[in-house]
């Protein structure tokens, strides 16, 4: 069984809160080595959107709040290896994160992990047996909810029914 390597980035931004993506980040991430990516929104400018798409031949894209001109959906729902991964923005999520009002869009689209995005913080979570992800922002674009951010995202690397996360 093939391992499959899925990038998980939000919050770009480029150029509207960050001038580029971290030099060392794009010299690891190279076309065609990524084998899914998941992109949960707020891209910046088509520049942006024209490497993303190169990085991988399966690319998938969620509408953030900053997406105002794409026909990107809201909600959509990937399966990769032996799971059905959720993707979302995470600013339809009031409060900010909430697990309650995630743990009822993990139901609604029936997903063994939900990705969300927005708050600019990575972090994972587990409720009731289902994961939860959010990669942060690959620029570190800076957020009205944080001072200081790091720019961060997720590799996971999964076989089958087994999924390790970076």
């Amino acid at each position: 069984m093939a391992t499959e390597l899925v990038l998980v980035i939000s919050d770009i931004l480029v150029p509207i809160k960050s001038p580029s993506i971290n030099e060392q980040f794009k010299s690891i991430l190279l076309p065609n080595k990524i084998t899914h990516l998941l992109c949960l929104g707020n891209i910046g400018n088509q520049e942006t959107l024209y490497w993303l798409q190169n990085l991988s031949q399966d690319f998938h894209v969620v509408k953030g709040d900053y997406d105002i001109y794409k026909n990107y959906q809201e909600k959509k729902c990937v399966q990769i290896g032996s799971f059905h991964i959720g993707m979302i923005h995470g600013h339809q999520i009031l409060p900010p994160g909430d697990m309650e009002v995630l743990s009822d869009i993990q139901r609604e689209l029936d997903c063994d992990v939900l990705l969300s995005g927005f708050s600019y913080k990575y972090g994972i979570d587990i409720k009731d047996n289902k994961l939860f992800i959010n990669p942060g922002s690959i620029t570190g674009g800076l957020s009205p909810l944080m001072e200081d951010c790091v720019p961060s995202f997720i590799l996971m690397s999964i076989t089958g029914d087994e999924m390790v996360i970076y």
